[in-house]
């Protein structure tokens, strides 16, 4: 019953609550990434939905534009907001437009899709979300295996209690800034498929 309705209702009354309550938060991370990074304020990037199916993913931009790779373009301001995961705020629109739920497996590249094992593949029976299984297990500092099988596991099983719980865990992880990159790289490494 949670998985047929109810999880899309938390999605539209708590995305929609979310995206009122910090309006303020967004406004302000909006005009710091303005003033730091200059325009444009989002960051846009076709991802992989439910189904596989592609949708544009919004976060505020943390790099800045130009030659080099992510190291070179993620400064000290970037490196924090992706830390405190406030880039990732724009994503509440996703959430109530039905791109995306609160609690899912975090969306990927659309490239991505087709590298997938049939057993990685199952992640995508259930929209991306925000916070998720792999999330409260590491965020980016866990590889892209444990990751990807932990994404499966949770499209097998969704619960009310399960998704709160996710969310809270989260929310401690993000508080505490870790996870935000993999070891040894500025964000995460790209996925090769099997070799991963």
């Amino acid at each position: 019953m949670y998985e047929r309705g109810g999880k899309r209702l938390l999605d539209l009354t708590g995305g929609g609550l979310l995206l009122v309550l910090l309006a303020p938060v967004l406004g302000l991370t909006a005009l710091a990434v303005r003033m730091r990074l200059g325009r444009p304020v989002l960051f846009r990037q076709q991802r992989a939905g439910r189904g596989g199916r592609p949708f544009i993913l919004l976060k505020f931009r943390s790099m800045a534009e130009g030659p080099g790779g992510d190291a070179a373009r993620l400064g000290r301001f970037g490196r924090w907001l992706r830390a405190s995961a406030l880039d990732e705020l724009p994503q509440l629109i996703n959430v109530v437009r039905g791109e995306m739920s609160l609690v899912g497996p975090r969306p990927l590249p659309v490239a991505y899709t087709p590298l997938y094992s049939p057993a990685q593949a199952a992640r995508l029976r259930v929209r991306p979300g925000l916070a998720g299984l792999a999330q409260a297990a590491g965020r980016n500092a866990l590889p892209w295996g444990p990751r990807l099988a932990l994404d499966a596991r949770y499209a097998a099983r969704q619960s009310l209690g399960g998704d709160l719980a996710l969310m809270l865990r989260c929310a401690l992880l993000v508080l505490h800034g870790r996870g935000a990159s993999a070891p040894g790289h500025a964000t995460m490494p790209a996925f090769r498929g099997e070799r991963d």
